[in-house]
């Protein structure tokens, strides 16, 4: 009678074992479907999507320098049109992405909703790009410098020739050949030196001479020096003077003017012909002394 019983009960669990493993093939095989008809329907679509972002994005670099050439062609500054340049490459490629987004499936509107839901922490996280973007619009607006011009900084160390104005960050080639790449919003609320805006500049130095030398001999020497080079202007003010009676000497100090492209090669030049000619010439430059006296105790 046990056995019995025994075997109707392990026929019952056999019959619902085999009911469980038809109703787990059945969900596996419509997961399987499912998946299979994602791949169907996704795949192609991404991979459409892939290569009409890489074709999109070869025209767009393709005519931004057609653009960049239209500009350059036609005079256009080169501070403008490399920020308009910028801003094309980058207006352009976001436009191609949302129409990706598009193509997938996924609902432009939907997206922007998104991004209007989450506008505050995509406003504080963007903060400093659009910081710098509003910046590079006031540079280009009020143009302090423009693309060729050679900037200071208040930042030690910070200077050299402005080489592009892009969207956000300023590019400066440096005289030892090192890229500086400054943030517009940082650059346009700190003060900046433009030494290339005028068409000319005055070179200021000083030098010493003995207090024995013969003083009137040392000023007809270097305004001959000035005299005798085409990139001094003599027709501007010239002034040769005596700056200081210092402790070991007295000191003349110079200013003179001259292009602004020839500064440092005129400036070097007129140091050194002092020097050569006031040793021609026996004029002596003093070099600062200590006198120490010991006593003997």
């Amino acid at each position: 009678m046990y056995l019995l019983n025994f075997m109707a009960i392990a026929a019952s669990s056999n019959s619902e074992l085999a009911e469980d493993a038809t109703f787990i093939r059945s969900e596996f095989k419509k997961m399987g479907d499912k998946f299979i008809n994602a791949i169907d329907t996704y795949v192609p679509r991404i991979i459409f999507v892939l290569i009409f972002i890489f074709i999109s994005f070869k025209l767009i670099n393709f005519f931004v320098k057609i653009m960049r050439k239209s500009m350059d062609r036609r005079e256009v500054d080169p501070s403008v049109a490399g920020f308009l340049c910028s801003f094309a490459n980058v207006g352009f490629k976001v436009l191609v992405l949302l129409t990706a987004v598009n193509v997938l499936g996924i609902a432009i509107t939907s997206f922007v909703t998104l991004l209007g839901t989450a506008g505050v922490a995509i406003g504080l996280s963007l903060q400093g790009s659009l910081s710098n973007l509003a910046g590079g619009v006031l540079i280009l607006i009020l143009k302090p410098f423009k693309v060729g011009d050679y900037i200071k900084t208040t930042t030690p160390g910070i200077e050299g020739s402005v080489t592009s104005i892009d969207i956000f960050y300023t590019r400066l080639l440096t005289v030892d050949k090192q890229t500086v790449i400054i943030p517009n919003g940082s650059l346009s609320n700190t003060s900046v030196v433009n030494v290339t805006m005028e068409e000319d500049r005055r070179v200021d130095i000083t030098v010493d001479i003995a207090y024995s030398a013969d003083l009137a001999k040392a000023k007809d020497i270097i305004d001959n020096i000035i005299k005798t080079d085409d990139r001094f202007h003599n027709d501007k003010d010239v002034h040769i003077f005596v700056d200081k009676l210092a402790d070991s000497g007295v000191r003349i100090g110079v200013h003179v003017y001259v292009d602004t492209e020839d500064f440092f090669p005129a400036r070097w030049f007129l140091l050194e012909q002092i020097k050569l000619k006031f040793d021609e010439e026996g004029i002596e430059i003093p070099y600062q002394t200590i006198d120490i006296n010991m006593r003997q105790g």
